[in-house]
Formats: C-alpha cells, structure tokens, sequence
C-alpha cells in the first residue's frame, strides 16, 4: 500500500470507462496509472491502419451526443473543441427482402413521404413514438443513467413505482410497437437499434424507444478521423492531468489480503502497489481470472450475455459512391434472426447486416479513389462446448453481405479487394479478454439493470471498483463515460 501522502490508483485496463476513470481521479490530485495489455489503448474503440486504409474495429457511430457533451465537461473539456463533428443525415439507409428501403432522417417532411409509402397513418405513428422515446429518454438518462445506486431499498422505492409505467420496461420493445405501426418493415426500423446493447427486439424493454429517439431528434455523428479521435481526446484530458500509461503490459492478479486489494501483478512479474485498484477490463473475465476464486464468478456466468459479431474491414482499390455511410439490410424475418443469434448461438440462415463506409464521411481514411468497407453481421457469443465452426460461420457470413450487396448492384466487391481483416467471437475475445466473445459484455434484460447490473465497487474488497460494459450502466461509448464518473466519484468520497 502507498505510504505517501499522494493516495495511489491502478487502472486495469485502457478502454474508454478506464481512461475517463484515470482523468477524473488524476484531477482530483491522485496518482494514477493505467496499465492496459494492448499496445494501443481504447479497448474495443480501436483502430488499425493497414496499406493507407484507416478503420474503427469497434464503435462506428457517434450516438447520443447530449451524454458525450455533458461528460467531457465533466472532465472540464469542450467536447465541440476536441472532436470535429459532422452531422451524418439521413442516419441509415435501410434495404428490406422485397426490394424496399427507407433512409431514417430528421428531415420530417421527408419521413413524411417515405412512411405514408409503407403504411397509411404511420406518420402519425411515428410522431407518437418519437414523443415516447422523449419521455422515455429524459426519465431514463435522469433516473436510472446518471444515478448510482448503491442500496435495494434506494432503487426498489416508491420514487421509482412511476418507472414501470413512465419507461414500460415490463413491455417488449418490439411488442409494444404494435401501438405505433402495423407493417413489420417499420417495426424493424425503429427496434433495430437494440442491438446496439447486444440485445433482440424480441426481449429488449420498451425503454430502448430512448435511441431511435435520441438518433433523429440529437443527430448521428461522425469525428473526423473516426471513432478513435475519442479515444486520443481522451487520453490527452488524461494525460495533462497525470495519468501515467503503460501500454502492452498484462495484468495477471489482483492481490488481495483479507479484504484489501493492496495492487495488482504483472505478466513480467512486477508487483504495483497502490490504495485502490480500477478494473476496466470485462468484469466476468476480472472474477474468473484475477481475483480469488469465489462464487460471483459462477454467478456471473449465469448471467446473460450480449450477442457477438463477425466484422470484415476490407481495403478496396475503387470507390462505390452508391453505398452510403450507413447501411443497414433488414431480414423479413426478423424475429427468427435474433432467435438464431441470441437463443441458438448461431449465424442466421438469411441475416441482417450493416455495412459502414467511413470514406463516404471522410476520404482520408483511404488512399485516393479508393474505398475503407466495414461490413458487421451479428451472431451468437460462443458457446461453452466449443461446438461453433468459426471458419466456416465465417467464410458464409462473407457471401451473405456479398449477396445482400449484390441487390445493389455491387457484384464485383470481391474481385476489387486489396486485403481483408476479419474478427469473429474468438477474436474479440482473444484481443480484448471478452467472455464468451460477446462484444456488449452482460447483457441489458431487464432483470440486468440499474441496481440489478453488477456494482461498480466489490462487495467485500471496498478498495476495488470496475468502469465497463457489464458495470452500471451499462455497454457503450456514452454510457461507459457516465460509468467513469460513477465510479470515480465512489472511490473519491471512499478513499479521501
């Protein structure tokens, strides 16, 4: 333990929670370090460059922007300052099986047209959904968000009764849009956004009405440069105030004696000790491999876990202007989809995709008339028998988007490809610790929230806190910057 008068933090773990965690406490005149296994920090925010190709291999959109703002001013930074925004609009430009398509924009008038195409009166219905996710938005961000709760009784009380029927997290998001539409295509278009936590539609809470909203009526953006420019914001904030990094550096334990985490040991053998440990590493992989054995890592693996995805970055020697930043395709059956995905681990017979080309929004993230393509498929985490045929899932999962592609017009992708990169779940867990694979970490059920989702303390080691995906509040880049907060100002009111 540190017997200085300067208390000491290790951070385990560079992602976008343990950087924004580092910062806070630096600021506040701790000396913090943040050790991280890779040699970039960002964890799942990450990049890589390849023959004069640029590519974000984990968050491409730029959601939620009210949350970003208000975090890096809590970091006292200008979020308009540090990042150069572009407004992306229309947000997504959506292909269904019957030749259909839809491009999401906040110009209403434009919504207008497109809808009343689909379904009569589904404009109406979208206004009324939108004032929905408004509602549902504000209460969630100031209610369950942006408080820590640290007690049952604070979170299962009478102020909170209003909550199951002010957010309907007792209702099915895709369910409940029966209010609103009727034509499936329109369902899908405003549910598909819960894969964003790794979730279906099909067991989502209605609550989640909060992103379709928050997309349209705050906008979806783009950093130039990419999603990695947070990552390097952020880092900078960190570093002016302090924070030291050791980069390419494993942790293999947590030390613990009695209830005291008293540092942490590094794959080299070198103990750091200090007077509280940040772990922003995947907390299911924290409990199984660097704490003492006990019964929540069980526990935890009971739990449910988000989905996966199986992410191709192809450099392409010409352009396609037709594709748009983003694009999604939407399967007709939808339902089945995720049932492949989140019951039966598995990579849908025909499934919905995205596709993201980030040189559609800035051309320098490719060498001249060129293109960077990243194409996501959601599939199912990995299975405990290992029964999967990653290779093959794979190599199938790259002729659906080329055929998906294909109803473009684009038929000629394949033979245009300078290299590809590929991630599959073993990828994601082998890079970043992630178990099972599953990019979102624990899933966001409803019985997986607010006081529910695992604490960002431990229980019994009250010098020992976790930032992260499968933290309150939960996965994301946003979130993850409000999980910071919550646990630095824990730790703060705890240690000094």
């Amino acid at each position: 333990m540190n017997t200085g008068k300067t208390k000491s933090v290790i951070v385990i773990g560079a992602g976008i929670g343990g950087i924004a965690t580092a910062a806070h406490l630096a600021q506040r005149g701790l000396h913090v370090t943040v050790v991280e296994k890779n040699a970039r920090p960002g964890g799942r925010c990450d990049r890589f460059s390849r023959e004069g190709h640029q590519f974000d291999s984990g968050p491409t959109l730029f959601v939620m922007p009210l949350v970003y703002e208000a975090e890096f001013a809590a970091l006292g930074a200008s979020m308009r300052e540090l990042l150069d925004l572009q407004r992306v609009d229309p947000t997504y430009h959506l292909y269904f099986d019957d030749g259909s398509r839809l491009a999401l924009t906040s110009d209403m008038k434009r919504m207008q047209e497109q809808l009343e195409q689909f379904e009569a009166g589904s404009f109406q219905g979208l206004m009324r959904y939108l004032d929905e996710g408004h509602r549902h938005y504000h209460t969630a961000m100031t209610q369950l968000v942006n408080r820590d709760f640290r007690s049952a009784t604070e979170f299962f009380s009478l102020r909170n009764l209003p909550l199951l029927w002010g957010i309907k997290p007792l209702a099915r998001h895709y369910d409940h849009m029966s209010i609103y539409f009727d034509d499936p295509r329109l369902k899908a278009a405003f549910t598909f956004q819960d894969v964003y936590m790794g979730l279906s539609p099909f067991e989502a809470p209605a609550t989640f009405s909060l992103m379709p909203y928050s997309e349209l009526a705050h906008g979806v953006w783009y950093p130039k440069g990419g999603m990695y420019k947070i990552v390097e914001a952020l880092v900078a904030i960190a570093e002016a105030a302090g924070v030291e990094f050791e980069m390419g550096t494993a942790v293999t334990q947590i030390q613990i004696n009695g209830e005291v985490a008293q540092g942490v040991v590094l794959e080299d053998g070198r103990f750091l000790p200090a007077d509280a440990v940040v772990a922003n590493a995947d907390l299911p992989y924290v409990y199984q491999n660097l704490l003492p054995p006990n019964g929540m890592a069980g526990s935890l693996d009971r739990k449910k876990y988000s989905c996966s995805t199986i992410s191709f970055f192809w450099g392409v020697d010409k352009t396609y202007p037709s594709l748009a930043p983003h694009t999604l395709f939407l399967a007709d059956d939808y339902r089945g989809n995720f049932d492949s995905i989140i019951n039966d681990l598995a990579l849908p017979q025909d499934p919905s995709l995205y596709i993201h080309v980030p040189t559609r929004l800035d051309p320098s993230l490719a060498p001249p008339e060129q293109d960077s393509i990243i194409a996501i498929v959601p599939v199912g985490h990995l299975d405990d028998n290992g029964g999967q045929e990653w290779r093959a899932i794979r190599d199938q999962a790259r002729q659906d988007v080329f055929a998906r592609l294909s109803t473009l017009g684009i038929t000629d992708l394949a033979e245009h490809l300078k290299f590809e990169v590929n991630y599959t779940p073993l990828s994601w867990q082998k890079r970043y610790n992630l178990v099972k694979g599953a990019t979102h970490g624990l899933g966001h059920t409803l019985t997986q929230l607010g006081y529910m989702r695992p604490h960002n303390r431990h229980a019994h080691y009250h010098n020992l806190y976790f930032v992260g995906a499968s933290t309150h509040p939960g996965t994301g880049v946003p979130t993850a910057l409000v999980s910071a907060r919550h646990t630095a100002t824990r730790l703060l009111e705890d240690q000094l």
